[in-house]
């Protein structure tokens, strides 16, 4: 955020500064004071950072309805990174001094806003309009290709850091006052009315085009140095912006290329069809156009428009000198009257009574005109009544040939109706059988048919941008359900109710379900159980098992699990569980060892890998080997014991 300090700093500000926000932001600083919250410098003590802190106004905080809505968009222009965007780290409640504040943590910005840069130098060069506008455009595409629309593009919200760096500030948070903010009548809110798109200002609706719209006066005001349209009320602007066109930039500054007055045409077109789809687009159609400007034309100073110059330089004429433009008169003088000679036989007494007549018949002349033309006006003309006939129910064409037919003019308003067939008259002012003056306009009142919207395809779009694009359509978003999914990223919509396509009412909600991402699968530890029972276990749960080789083990029975991988924990559907099973001990064959000597039977049960005890018989006193347990021959566990009876 900037760093221009305000100058007055009102006293909710010095409640908030001293503050430690969150147990986390100290506020050091009253920073600015805007429409609908107050900006302070503080320290991000966790971070030991500089922040800029907006803190709502104590009327929005009080709003639960903006306050969801806040959280909302906050959480989403949080996600939203790219360097000519302001960063949005983090969004709060603090309540420890008994008052609740709702609060911003943003990116610091030291600098100052275009509108300060505009009010201090004026109107730019294109090249330094240029280079300013392109990282605003690049700011606000990557917001729409983020699914993000701005809502409040401006001067105000773009800043100039003090290295040049351009950046654009408040993405999503307009959404989040529009109802605060539509009711007051202060200049802030006159300064946001200049850039509204004739859709928001008649339906109250936005999408990446109303951006464009904003973006192409804020172009036409680095250009002009002035708003394309002012006024002393908001009403009045939004007036303009309905039924106004963006006059050229050309027109105040004569200075500025052809290629510019039709990029800010293009932008500021009133239907939104026929501007560019989103800052991308725009954004490559304003650098198409500089390439081809020249450098003389990028580099020319402002200079005033002609009908200016002649406003700013008034014109002074000396006491004897004219104007050049003034034309003398032509003086045509008439013969003297003496000097024209009498006609043979005229009398003075002819010319007195030919005097006398001709005023009397010009007198009569024009009675009779005038009775003539009142007829006519009253009979036929204007001034003559008729009766309207009566149109309802019929098709627009044909209630206009029965008006014409009575001299009457047809003016139609279409409307949507969920009844009257399209195109076809549902009501007339005046009515049928009214008795007008021919020639009058009768009102029409046409039906569109019913009002249906499609509903957008939102499956693999972001959640968090549903609701927005519902509203661009006239529909509102239903109720909204998680699951998970392994093909849908978390955050996406992987289902709508009703389905892409289908025709619905105005208001009509849209419900969604929205990815949880890949459902975690708990692993159970199978060591030491059967391995038939841990292979259907990880199966039936949407595992992959892979058995790796088999391994001898003196613990752990054969067809057990010796050991798995991983061996707890969480894996997702589809992941694979190694197991490793055991084949049971090592058997050895027992060697015979009945008759021999006790050393020489002990060397060969070691040799094979035994383990060897003596029981003696009668004091073993011939120190043969008489039976062997294990007996001879047999298998038995390597490292086992085998148990000599000795005589």
């Amino acid at each position: 955020m900037t760093s221009s300090v305000a100058s007055n700093v009102s006293a909710s500000s010095l409640r908030v500064v001293g503050r430690v926000l969150d147990g986390r932001y100290r506020v050091l600083s009253h920073l600015a004071d805007g429409g609908m919250a107050t900006v302070y410098l503080a320290l991000d003590e966790r971070l030991d950072r500089e922040v800029a802190v907006k803190v709502m106004h104590d009327n929005l905080a009080r709003d639960t309805t903006f306050v969801t809505r806040f959280r909302r968009e906050a959480r989403s222009a949080a996600r939203l990174g790219h360097p000519n965007v302001v960063a949005v780290f983090d969004q709060g409640e603090d309540d420890s001094a008994g008052d609740a504040l709702i609060f911003l943590a943003m990116e610091y910005v030291p600098g100052r806003t275009l509108r300060d840069v505009l009010s201090a130098e004026g109107p730019l060069t294109p090249r330094a309009a240029l280079d300013l506008f392109d990282p605003i455009l690049q700011a606000i595409a990557a917001a729409h290709d983020a699914g993000l629309i701005h809502r409040d593009v401006k001067p105000e919200n773009v800043i100039l850091r003090e290295d040049g760096v351009v950046k654009v500030a408040d993405f999503g948070l307009a959404r989040a006052v529009t109802a605060a903010t539509t009711t007051n009548a202060s200049g802030t809110l006159l300064g946001t009315v200049a850039y509204l798109a004739p859709e928001q200002v008649e339906r109250g609706i936005a999408d990446a085009r109303s951006d464009v719209y904003a973006a192409g006066l804020v172009l036409y005001e680095m250009l002009t140095g002035r708003k394309a349209f002012d006024g002393d009320s908001p009403i009045h602007v939004a007036y303009q912006h309905v039924h106004g066109s963006v006059p050229r930039p050309s027109q105040t500054i004569r200075t500025v290329p052809e290629e510019l007055d039709q990029l800010v045409a293009l932008a500021t077109a009133r239907d939104p069809d026929q501007r560019p789809a989103d800052a991308g687009d725009y954004l490559d159609e304003v650098r198409r156009s500089r390439a081809l400007m020249t450098t003389t034309e990028l580099d020319l100073r402002p200079g005033l428009a002609q009908h200016d110059i002649a406003a700013a330089v008034p014109t002074q004429l000396g006491g004897d000198v004219a104007p050049t433009s003034m034309v003398p008169l032509v003086s045509h003088t008439s013969p003297d009257r003496a000097t024209v000679p009498t006609e043979p036989g005229s009398s003075d007494e002819a010319s007195d009574r030919g005097r006398r007549i001709w005023p009397v018949v010009v007198s009569v002349l024009l009675v009779l005109a005038l009775a003539g033309g009142a007829f006519w006006w009253f009979t036929a003309g204007p001034g003559a009544t008729t009766r309207v006939p009566t149109v309802d129910t019929l098709t627009v064409t044909a209630a206009q040939a029965e008006l014409q037919r009575a001299d009457l003019r047809a003016s139609v308003t279409e409307a949507y109706d969920e009844t009257a067939p399209a195109g076809t008259v549902m009501s007339a002012d005046p009515g049928g059988g009214t008795e007008v003056r021919k020639l009058s306009s009768v009102d029409l009142t046409v039906s569109k048919g019913p009002e249906r919207y499609a509903a957008p395809d939102l499956v693999g779009t972001p959640a968090d941008a549903a609701d927005a694009t519902l509203q661009a359509q006239h529909l509102v978003l239903g109720d909204r359900e998680e699951q998970f999914s392994d093909t849908v990223e978390a955050g996406k919509v992987v289902a709508q109710d009703p389905a892409a396509g289908s025709s619905l009412k105005p208001g009509a909600a849209v419900t969604v379900t929205v990815s949880k991402g890949r459902q975690p699968i708990p692993v159970a530890d199978f060591t030491g159980k059967s391995a038939e029972q841990a292979k259907k276990a990880f199966s039936d749960a949407g595992l992959t098992v892979k058995e790796g080789n088999q391994v001898n083990s003196d613990t752990v029975p054969a067809g057990s699990v010796l050991s798995q991988d991983p061996e707890n924990g969480t894996l997702f559907k589809g992941d694979t569980v190694t197991i490793v099973v055991s084949k049971g001990p090592v058997l050895v064959s027992v060697p015979a060892t009945v008759g021999k000597q006790r050393e020489e039977a002990a060397r060969l049960l070691k040799a094979a890998g035994f383990q060897v005890a003596y029981n003696n018989v009668l004091g073993g006193l011939f120190n043969i080997v008489r039976a062997s347990d294990p007996a001879g021959g047999t298998m038995a566990r390597k490292g086992a014991t085998v148990t000599l009876t000795i005589v």
